[in-house]
């Protein structure tokens, strides 16, 4: 199978995907093999939301439009040309997913497919209904991937690569078990905003998308900020309002009420606006409905600071403060060319 055939397989991906891309989904005339794989894809957000309350339609339908964006020949060919991709011998590369966020896993097992290699996904519970149908779906779209896409539940065996990922603890667990292959193995990580008291209330409500998407539980998602020395909250409180309605989800109330009770029975200082807490604390990582904040006077320091820290974090959104800054709100809308850990997957497949 030759390259541009693997892209058209995933731009018609993309355009299944778009039906779906909204609440209300719309089955659009001329996508390919509508008739057999519409009514199958919503069943299967059906059981997606059933199996993971965090798996809203709302939330589902955010992740399924960032891909249907991300899937065009423009934006697959524009990635795809920073690289020399050969017709070679398929290697049998593993991956390990984790389920935080519905198709968190999807860019590596694009990438895989794409550079012409044969793909061994290991799903989470978490997140286990979407993928296997989108797979069967492009072997549809294109015939020749049948026989490179197998998932398994079981122990993974007979593979050239992996990559692998999960928390710190079973970090250390794949370094282990996986060290006598080529590998990617990704650990936690957390985004942080640093703010400079400049921001618009635009920028605020912005950097909220941030925070509140997918309920704060991908690792793009801000659960840290910075602020200078006797910052005034009140502006982000004010434009973090919109967000007021995430309280009605039962499982989002439940973290909301259990850390606000340890924060008030620990007599910890914070700040809450009957729907979010924020807290002083130096730990990147925060519980859901929550943010942490520590303050910096010196702005060079805190660059200083943030690099010594790097390894723990995924993005800096500000505005003016790094030059590899993400805008607010934008830390959900990744681009393809945007590398989890900085780590080019790409390069690592065209080199196994």
């Amino acid at each position: 199978m030759q390259l541009q055939e693997r892209i058209n397989a995933f731009v018609k991906l993309g355009d299944f995907l778009r039906q779906f891309s909204n609440e209300v989904f719309h089955k659009a005339e001329n996508i390919e093999h509508n008739e057999l794989f519409f009514d199958g894809f919503k069943h299967q957000l059906k059981l997606a939301k059933e199996n993971n309350g965090w798996f809203t339609e709302e939330n589902m339908s955010f992740a399924i439009k960032s891909w249907s964006d991300a899937l065009t020949t423009e934006n697959l060919t524009t990635w795809l040309s920073a690289y020399k991709i050969e017709n070679r011998t398929p290697k049998q590369v593993a991956i390990i997913m984790a389920g935080n966020i519905p198709l968190v896993g999807f860019h590596d097992f694009l990438s895989v497919l794409i550079t012409g290699h044969q793909v061994l996904v290991k799903q989470s519970s978490n997140d286990k209904h979407l993928l296997p149908y989108l797979a069967k779906y492009l072997e549809y779209a294109e015939p020749e991937f049948k026989g490179s896409i197998t998932f398994t539940e079981a122990k993974i065996e007979n593979f050239d690569a992996v990559i692998a990922t999960g928390s710190n603890n079973t970090a250390r667990y794949f370094e282990f078990y996986f060290k006598d292959k080529p590998s990617i193995i990704r650990k936690n990580r957390n985004s942080i905003a640093v703010l400079t008291g400049n921001e618009t209330p635009e920028d605020l409500k912005n950097l909220s998308e941030d925070i509140f998407r997918y309920y704060g539980l991908g690792c793009r998602n801000v659960s840290k900020l910075f602020v200078p020395k006797n910052y005034d909250f009140k502006g982000f409180f004010e434009s973090i309002y919109h967000w007021h309605s995430i309280i009605e989800k039962a499982k989002y109330a439940n973290n909301y009420d259990y850390n606000k009770a340890v924060y008030l029975m620990s007599e910890f200082d914070m700040l809450e606006n009957g729907f979010f807490m924020i807290k002083e604390d130096e730990s990147f990582a925060s519980p859901i409905a929550t943010l942490f904040y520590e303050y910096y006077e010196d702005a060079s320091k805190l660059k200083t600071y943030l690099d010594s820290k790097k390894d723990q974090i995924q993005c800096i959104v500000s505005k003016g403060f790094d030059k590899n800054e993400i805008a607010f709100g934008a830390t959900q809308k990744p681009q393809l060319w945007d590398y989890a850990d900085d780590v080019d997957s790409v390069e690592f497949l065209l080199a196994i």
